[in-house]
């Protein structure tokens, strides 16, 4: 099994988030975190804030993972959003992002955080992959979908665009 499939809970999905920001975004992101590890929001929010400041954490194709080190989180913690409308976010291509795949690790993570944030660009390469997940009726469809997808033999996924 996949981390990706081992990491995002069902009840870390959130579809249609209203977040006309970048900084919007990483508020309600920090306060879906706090709500499951204990830690305050404003922490999660800086340290999104933070590592998005190196660069922008846009993969293309309206996709974003922002992710960042959190001193005092005891294991990685995965959300997906699904925006309302799409936002600005300064992507290689140009495109506002909608899907949105946020990432928190314990601040001394770094072979795990690099090995999630590889499947991560890995399942979002495909087209067919992120046009279900905008069509996705409700959070267990896009867990479902995620979790298969990141379970899969790399032979059956849809090919990369």
């Amino acid at each position: 099994m996949s981390l990706i499939a081992t990491l995002l809970l069902p009840t870390a999905i959130h579809l249609d988030v209203q977040a006309p920001s970048r900084a919007l975004l990483f508020e309600a992101l920090a306060r879906l975190f706090a709500a499951d590890s204990g830690l305050k929001p404003d922490l999660i929010s800086r340290s999104l804030t933070a590592r998005e400041a190196l660069g922008s954490t846009a993969l293309g194709h309206g996709v974003a993972v922002p992710h960042g080190r959190v001193k005092g989180l005891p294991h990685a913690m995965a959300a997906f959003a699904r925006l309302a409308a799409p936002i600005p976010f300064d992507a290689p291509d140009g495109q506002p992002v909608r899907l949105v795949f946020a990432l928190l690790v314990p601040e001394q993570a770094t072979e795990l955080h690099l090995q999630i944030l590889g499947e991560v660009a890995e399942m979002f390469s495909s087209a067919a992959f992120r046009t279900r997940l905008l069509s996705a009726q409700d959070p267990l469809d896009v867990h479902h979908l995620i979790t298969a997808f990141a379970s899969h033999d790399a032979t059956h996924r849809p090919a990369a665009v």
